[in-house]
This record gives structure tokens, sequence and C-alpha cells, in this order.
């Protein structure tokens, strides 16, 4: 009994220290120094207070207009520039999806960015403050409006996008951003231009921007049992004119449009940073965040990078941006390492099926539990007779451990407790 209680005390610690550890637990980015990090336009006004600083920021946005960045770093001012400006809070600065002043911040944010980076990076840093909030309540939501707990008989006749749109209509705000974007992308401009797309994607960034989740997130991940419900799924963003086009252009080439536009580049930057497949956590997204990895998908809608389902399949959930690696020549390799982080990824994928099925925290739930169980079997089989020391599995399934350090403190109070 005191063996079993012991091990259930290290466990416990083992995790608590983990989650301290994990760089999840902390905000911001890589913390150089730690400052606590403001949004780019306050750290402009600080830096514009700061005469030094002030006068390096504008060095350092001359320097880098049209110059690449080894030719910016040859030259001494500029470098001196980067440097001091490392140690301001423009360094550490972030913007925040949808604030009163979005592109400005982004601009900020991007002036200095760009010239810490050697040139175009597969994945970016998001510019965005991390999300921490979880989707429980709009989880329990899409739980009740999907059936699921109710008479599967009925359930699995219910279209649930269907009832979203219902759910839409009864609230003013949604009612009215949906009713524009509709009318807007299914405005034909001429016989063979079928719609304005640029006006499109602008009311479809409205719609998702200014619209409760609760109501967007329905109508954009509803679970489906059957092809209708799915096609109705798949029409939600009005894809003819808003995501498909007479040919599909060049999965890199698209991205590098997308890089030319701050908004654009931010919102990709964001969706790889928090859906990216993280085989190190029970859900497969980073931090276990499904309502980061959602929200990063719904923020790159109206842009030229717009994702959509590819079909009307109820059950395969396959997204993807309008485009192919037709004529990439030798990167090819790369363009479908791209597509493959929207058509093969693990992250999204459980997300957009958690969400329609409002499973997010039953599951986490039973996986913790599960792996409880697990690494205490692995445990207490794994004891040297006749003495205290544990020996770890090589492999297993518990998730990755924090740095030896706080892995000792678990040991030590693991040695007092025995």
């Amino acid at each position: 009994m005191i063996l079993a209680n012991a091990f259930c005390l290290f466990f416990f610690l083992d995790e608590t220290l983990r989650s301290l550890a994990s760089p999840s637990s902390l905000q911001g980015p890589e913390l150089h120094g730690w400052r606590p990090p403001v949004d780019c336009v306050r750290a402009n006004e600080l830096c514009a207070a700061e005469s030094n600083c002030s006068s390096r920021y504008r060095t350092l946005r001359q320097c880098l207009a049209g110059r690449d960045r080894n030719t910016m770093l040859a030259n001494k001012e500029c470098q001196a520039a980067l440097e001091v400006l490392q140690e301001s809070p423009l360094y550490d600065c972030r913007c925040k999806r949808g604030m009163k002043k979005e592109l400005q911040c982004l601009q900020i944010y991007w002036s200095i960015h760009l010239g810490l980076t050697e040139g175009e990076e597969f994945y970016e840093a998001s510019p965005y403050e991390p999300v921490t909030s979880r989707l429980s309540d709009i989880f329990r939501l899409a739980s009740i409006f999907s059936g699921t707990g109710a008479d599967p008989a009925v359930s699995a006749k219910s279209n649930h996008c269907l009832d979203a749109a219902k759910a839409c209509n009864l609230n003013e705000n949604c009612k009215k951003l949906r009713s524009s974007y509709i009318s807007i992308c299914n405005r034909e401009i001429s016989p063979t231009e079928r719609c304005n797309r640029r006006k499109c994607h602008k009311a479809l960034r409205q719609f998702f921007d200014r619209v409760p989740s609760e109501y967007t997130y329905r109508m954009l991940f509803c679970s489906c049992q059957d092809q209708a419900c799915a096609e109705r799924r798949r029409q939600t963003i009005l894809p003819s004119c808003s995501y498909e086009d007479k040919e599909k252009p060049n999965c890199l080439d698209l991205r590098s449009v997308c890089r030319t536009d701050h908004l654009c580049r931010s919102r990709l930057a964001d969706f790889h940073a928090n859906c990216h497949a993280s085989y190190q956590t029970l859900t497969g997204c980073p931090a276990d965040n499904y309502q980061a990895c959602l929200g990063s998908y719904a923020g790159m809608i109206g842009f030229d990078m717009t994702p959509n389902y590819v079909d009307s399949s109820p059950t395969g959930i396959v997204v993807s941006p309008w485009c192919s690696c037709r004529g990439s020549g030798n990167m090819e390799e790369e363009c479908e390492k791209f597509l493959r982080d929207f058509t093969e990824n693990p992250c999204l994928r459980n997300a957009i099926q958690a969400f329609g099925n409002g499973t997010e925290e039953q599951g986490l739930k039973a996986n913790s539990s599960k792996e409880l169980s697990m690494c205490f079997t692995e445990l207490t089989t794994n004891i040297i007779p006749g003495s205290n020391k544990v020996i770890r599995p090589s492999s297993g399934s518990c998730r990755a451990r924090p740095p030896a350090a706080l892995t000792a403190v678990s040991f030590l109070m693991l040695k007092l407790a025995l």
C-alpha cells in the first residue's frame, strides 16, 4: 500500500512539474529575457517615446527596404539597429486577432521579424497572442445541438448543419452578416465573371471575425450522417466564389502570394502554429488545444489561402486550400509537405470531429485515466528487486518527460515517501 501510494505521488508530481515546464504553460514567444508581451501598436508607441529605440527602428526599416537579410546584416549600422531592437518591447510584441488596429499591429510585427529570418521559412512564428482558453462551453453547446446523448435514431436523422443555419438566423448579428456574405458571394458580375471574389472574401472575414464562434463553428464544423448534410457544410463559405477557380495554382505559389499580404501571412502562420500535428499530446494538437486550431482554421477563410472541404463525404473529413503540387519541379517534396498539413492533419481532423460530436472533454478524461493506468503499470513492473530504483522503459505510452532537474525533484519526493 505504501509503495502504491508512493508511485501515485510520483506520478502526480511528475505530471505537475512537466506541465509547469512545458512551453504551453508559458505566455508569448521564446522568452527573450522574459518581458511581459504587449501588442505591437503599444510597443511602437513605447519605442517612439524613447529616442534611441525610435532612431534604431527607423534605421532598421530603411535597412529592410529592398534588401535581403544577408545584405542588411553586412551593414554594421543595420546590425546595430537590429541588436538594439531585440532588447526593446517591439521584439516580443504580439497582436490579437480582430483587434481594432490589427493590420497596423501586424505591419509593425513583420517589420521587425522579417529581418530576423533567414530566407523564407517553411513554418513562421505566429504574430498572434497564444490562445489559452478552451472550447468547453462551446463543446457542450455542440453536444446538445449535434444530438450527442440523445436518442441515436433521432440524432441520425437530424441535419446538424441545417440546424446550425437556423440557429444563426435566430441571432440578429449572425443573420445580418451571413445574409450579407451570401448576397455578395452569389452576385454575378458578368457572364464570364461569376462574382467579385475580393468583396466576397471581405464579407466572409467580417462574418467569422465578428460573429461569436458558438454560431460560426456550428456551421463550419457540424457533424454529418449523410451526403446532403455534408454538402451543406461544404457550401457554408459559398465555395464557387470564395474557394474554387478555373485552375488550381501550385500550392507553393499560392503560399508566396499569401505571404505578400500581412494579414494572410499572419493567419497562415497562426494555423501552422496551432494546428501543427503533435505526437506528444493526447489529441494530436499543440498543448491539446482544439480551440486554438479551429480558430486558426476559421481565421484563414476570406484570404487567398482559404481552405474548405474537398468533397461531400459525411465521414471522411478532408480539407485543403484550392491548390495542387503540379509543376513543383524539385520543390515537390516541400509542396506535398505543405499540402499534407491540411489534407492529412490529425490535429485538425480530430478537432473538427470532436467539435461536431461535442466530445473534447470526455475524450481527454478517458485518455488521461488510461494514461495514468498504463504509466502506473510501467513504473510498478520495472523495479529492481531489493532496491528502490525505478527503471524507465525506453518507449511506451507515457508522454515526454520534463528536464532532468524537474524529474529529480519528483524522484526525491518518491525516496522520502518510501
